[in-house]
């Protein structure tokens, strides 16, 4: 919130796997809509909310798998756990919230009556989270006895089953719709409600988030039996919420244009930039689009002409320097040479390319300092790099000259052949 001069004007709230993650799509597609959507449109002035029943582990992992954009707020361990920033600074408060009437140690007694109830691996057992895995045909029998047994030991807690599979015992105060209640509870305090919010989920931990009052909401067109279940039971009649068409991120990207919160054509939808006129013209967006032509180049997915190449080195200032990540300088022009030679290095591979943390900053009456992580990756392997740009603009002309280029490795994450490496 730090980064924000006023209220967020968007708030998106959204599980991860088998929402914002598809885990059947293997090239990431629709995630990877969602991201230059994020990063062109709504980085510099929204939230992004991860709200996961992945404990932080296991979290950490899914980021290593997957283009994941870095949250502001990672909500996670089924609700049980907040956390800041890119740091994950935790929220001790909340912490602190849940202590009342919780006492694992009473949990474990009773669930251990239960031999259909397996324990999850240690890294799921949280400090206000107990789990364990549960097949479907005993589940209606076990919840409501083991529910009656925890009453009795006089303890006020909630249990979730979801996916068919996990069943999670959390303090009566946790989850995932209490802790977003939390936190607009602490915007509002600070002034700094949203001025919308968009929940997203496909389970029935998810289910929580769509009561919250005046918020927008969005099951996906992947959504389980579960939630949409529980949405014909509870809330049916309300029009704030919807079962999108589309699967996963692409679900979410339907229900920002459903709900008109902002932009909804993702610049990834964008075939050809010189034909589709945008009404947009910034800094964020222009970094996007450059790095979407620039993987779209080495895949050699858009025409070698003569006219894209003279677009591409009038976008650059001749003079201007490009610091590579290993330190060496060298001129722009000579830049525009290598990207020429790069045409369809990585055709027929799983290439891609994606900006996370873009921020920028008006520096002069014509100029802009924009600063990214510039991601990369063929297959399996993953590269990463800090990227500040220096713009200035043409105003006659609604386009950006490209200055200076600085980029610096990020730890462990540096490409393996660095002279592979360009821009």
């Amino acid at each position: 919130m730090d980064r924000l001069n006023g209220p967020p004007s968007l708030m998106i709230v959204s599980d991860l796997d088998f929402t914002m993650v598809d885990h059947e799509d293997p090239e990431d597609l629709s995630l990877l809509r969602f991201n230059s959507l994020w990063e062109a449109y709504y980085r510099q002035d929204s939230l992004l909310v991860y709200s996961t029943g992945r404990s932080p582990t296991i979290y950490k992992q899914l980021r290593k798998e997957k283009p994941l954009l870095t949250p502001d707020i990672t909500i996670m361990s089924v609700g049980t756990e907040i956390a800041y920033g890119e740091s994950m600074l935790p929220d001790s408060d909340w912490e602190q919230c849940l202590n009342l009437n919780w006492n694992p140690d009473i949990i474990l007694q009773e669930t251990a009556n239960f031999p259909h109830l397996i324990p999850q691996s240690d890294t799921e057992q949280r400090p206000h989270k107990v789990s364990f895995f549960l097949e479907k045909p005993n589940s209606s029998e076990v919840i409501k006895t083991l529910s009656e047994r925890l009453q009795k030991r006089k303890l006020d807690v909630k249990i979730i089953y979801s996916n068919g599979t996990a069943l999670d015992i959390l303090p009566k105060g946790a989850g995932k719709g209490q802790a977003l209640a939390y936190l607009l509870r602490k915007f509002k305090a600070n002034g700094r409600i949203p001025l919308n919010s968009l929940v997203c989920g496909d389970s029935g931990n998810d289910a929580e988030l769509f009561t919250i009052p005046e918020v927008y909401g969005v099951m996906v067109g992947n959504a389980q039996e579960e939630l949409l279940q529980w949405h014909a039971e509870n809330a049916k009649n309300n029009p704030n919420i919807i079962h999108s068409s589309e699967r996963c991120a692409s679900g979410i990207i339907q229900a920002i244009g459903k709900f008109s919160l902002g932009p909804n054509v993702s610049p990834r939808d964008i075939k050809d930039f010189g034909k589709c006129r945008v009404n947009v013209f910034s800094p964020g967006y222009e970094v996007v689009k450059f790095y979407l032509f620039y993987e779209r180049w080495r895949r050699a997915e858009v025409e070698k002409s003569d006219q894209i190449l003279q677009n591409l080195k009038s976008s650059f200032y001749p003079l201007g320097t490009f610091v590579h990540p290993c330190g060496t300088e060298q001129p722009m022009n000579k830049c525009t040479y290598m990207v020429e030679r790069l045409y369809g290095d990585k055709q027929g591979k799983r290439y891609q390319v994606w900006l996370d943390r873009v921020s920028t900053s008006q520096i002069g009456s014509d100029s802009w300092l924009v600063k990214f992580d510039k991601w990369e990756s063929t297959g399996e392997e993953r590269y990463c790099c800090r990227t500040t740009v220096l713009l200035t603009t043409k105003q006659a002309e609604e386009s950006f000259t490209w200055m200076h280029i600085h980029q610096t490795w990020l730890d462990g994450l540096e490409a393996k052949d660095q002279s592979l490496w360009f821009l």
